[in-house]
């Protein structure tokens, strides 16, 4: 998916500012060749967002001189005994430190061990060749520990240029970083502050939690439903409308934290059926079944309020087709409260599908 402008919704909350918030108060360590320093503006205004947000950053590389320039000469090797400690020492001086690596090991090896030796939260792989490529093309952009095992297990894996510096990546989320990204340095930005990204982010586990809303969800909810607005996926709502949509909304979260989809189920009508609205999910969690988990949810809140059927409307044959899938039927309009339609766009109504369940 690409990376579109947020009408409204972006003065009151941006994709940067929930990353922002993930990272505050954390170490992340960035893996970089000198080659790749060698023009360092798309880095330089990465670190600068970061050193503000009060996130420390490590810089590993097995260059001095580009990291000295980076960095204005805030470098150790990681030769130097106790390098933790020390590492800790300068950190408290100043958020931004670079590591010169030298370990005869290899670069791909050492940057494990640092990794993992000082306990960052998670690591930033630059690689000219960006992140992980789907078998059919397009990008991976979100790959879990259970799939990349799979993947490496597999006759595939032997061709891949890159086998190497995966294994290492499996190893570090197998040991305990809790996320590893890959891309290529002018898309850092992108791949560290939006929800679509730019390369391939690794995590441990594909767990997914569906949860209500909190009023600390509200903002990412509302700027992904201006998103899905804004794309033609999801109906434009008044501001009435979207309260009462963020009041019955629930989200799915990746990980606890990041937020891969929305969705609301509102009730409506006597007998009292649920509506489900403003379901949206994110291309880079696609592979997850976000949607899948978003709709099991609704049933669920469906069954224990006691709702005699769940409905939902759509404009989009790929959206209706998702909700056969999920054992809704398409029904005439007069199925669904006549409510529904009260104050309905007309050319909308005109074009729009309804699918009902029981819960």
């Amino acid at each position: 998916m690409e990376r579109e402008p947020i009408s409204g919704a972006e003065a009151a909350f941006s994709e940067k500012d929930f990353y922002l918030g993930e990272f505050r108060g954390r170490t992340l360590a960035l893996a970089v060749s000198g080659a790749d320093l060698a023009d360092s503006s798309a880095l330089r205004g990465v670190l600068a967002d970061l050193a503000a947000n009060g996130t420390q950053v490590v810089v590993l590389c097995p260059d001095r001189g580009p990291l000295d320039k980076l960095l204005d000469g805030r470098v150790l090797s990681d030769s130097v005994p106790s390098l933790p400690a020390a590492v800790w020492r300068r950190l408290s001086e100043n958020p931004q430190l670079g590591i010169q690596v030298e370990n005869p090991v290899g670069f791909l090896e050492a940057c494990h061990g640092l990794a993992i030796a000082l306990s960052v939260f998670k690591l930033i792989w630059i690689d000219s060749a960006g992140g992980m490529e789907r078998p059919q093309g397009g990008a991976d952009s979100f790959v879990h520990l259970e799939e990349l095992q799979a993947y490496l297990g597999s006759a595939e894996a032997n061709s891949n240029p890159r086998l190497a510096l995966l294994e290492q990546i499996r190893d570090m989320l197998e040991e305990g970083v809790s996320a590893v990204n890959l891309c290529r340095v002018e898309e850092l930005a992108d791949e560290l502050f939006t929800y679509a990204g730019a390369g391939t982010l690794f995590t441990r586990q594909r767990y997914i939690d569906v949860r209500r809303l909190g009023i600390t969800d509200f903002d990412a909810a509302n700027h992904l439903i201006a998103r899905g607005v804004d794309e033609g996926y999801l109906a434009p709502r008044a501001p009435e409308e979207m309260d009462r949509v963020l009041t019955h909304g629930f989200g799915a979260f990746v990980e606890g934290r990041h937020l891969a989809g929305i969705a609301a189920l509102l009730p409506i009508g006597d007998p009292q059926l649920g509506e489900i609205v403003s379901l949206y999910t994110l291309t880079r969690f696609l592979g997850e079944g976000v949607g899948d988990h978003l709709v099991a949810f609704a049933l669920e809140r469906a069954r224990a309020q006691g709702f005699s059927g769940v409905f939902a409307c759509t404009t989009s044959a790929r959206v209706g087709a998702f909700f056969e899938r999920h054992g809704f039927a398409c029904v005439d309009e007069g199925a669904i409260p006549g409510e529904k339609w009260a104050h309905y766009d007309p050319e909308r109504r005109a074009a729009v599908r309804c699918f009902l369940r029981k819960p």
